[in-house]
């Protein structure tokens, strides 16, 4: 599929010079910094969707962990008393 992409003369400058720099041609730099926004908006997407699933959940089951809890545990992480996941309670 081919696609054209218009941009003002400035941002079209800025791309040209960046591709000097990385020794890269300016359709790469262009094709990287979108590939790295659509990964960026996707995860944004997905951590969105879980995060108002999880508050769904909480809403139908009141089942949860609180903020003191998990600091708790994640302050063991990598040490050796590092604990396992703390059971969630209503």
């Amino acid at each position: 599929m081919a696609t054209s992409l218009k941009i003002d003369d400035e941002l079209k400058g800025r791309v040209q010079h960046l591709a000097n720099l990385r020794d890269r041609s300016p359709h790469w730099i262009m094709r990287e910094a979108i590939k790295q926004y659509v990964e960026r908006e996707e995860a944004r997407e997905s951590f969105k969707q879980e995060a108002t699933a999880s508050w769904a959940e909480y809403q139908e089951t009141g089942v949860h962990l609180t903020g003191e809890e998990v600091r708790s545990w994640l302050k063991t992480w990598g040490t050796d008393e590092e604990a396992g996941l703390p059971e969630c309670h209503a």
